[in-house]
């Protein structure tokens, strides 16, 4: 049988799995390779869910995260990327900021 990818409350955000990522290196990369529409998208099926995600998260102690239940976490801290291109920028860089692949984190 197949790993479930998402738990099974969630499983209609599965279209949005490529935004399950798990540093937040990748997650920069995914929101400025993206268009406004596909950020959109995912922001709008994201923060529609957040009420019943987070205390789903919640009820998981952090050293024994069922994969499904991780995946969803990565997607909740892209929610958190993507939402100042949606509610600041209007664009998936920031105005007038550096150029993102300058920007080495140390703790990764």
């Amino acid at each position: 049988m197949a790993e479930r990818q998402l738990p099974q409350p969630f499983q209609d955000l599965e279209p949005y799995l490529a935004w399950a990522l798990p540093t937040e290196r990748e997650r920069s990369a995914k929101r400025q390779a993206s268009t406004m529409a596909e950020i959109k998208a995912f922001y709008d099926a994201m923060l529609a869910r957040m009420e019943e995600i987070l205390p789903y998260l919640d009820q998981f102690p952090l050293e024994h995260v069922p994969t499904d239940v991780q995946r969803l976490f990565y997607l909740t801290l892209s929610l958190a990327e993507v939402a100042p291109a949606m509610e600041n920028f209007g664009q998936p860089s920031v105005i007038d900021g550096y150029d993102v692949a300058r920007f080495m984190p140390v703790h990764e």
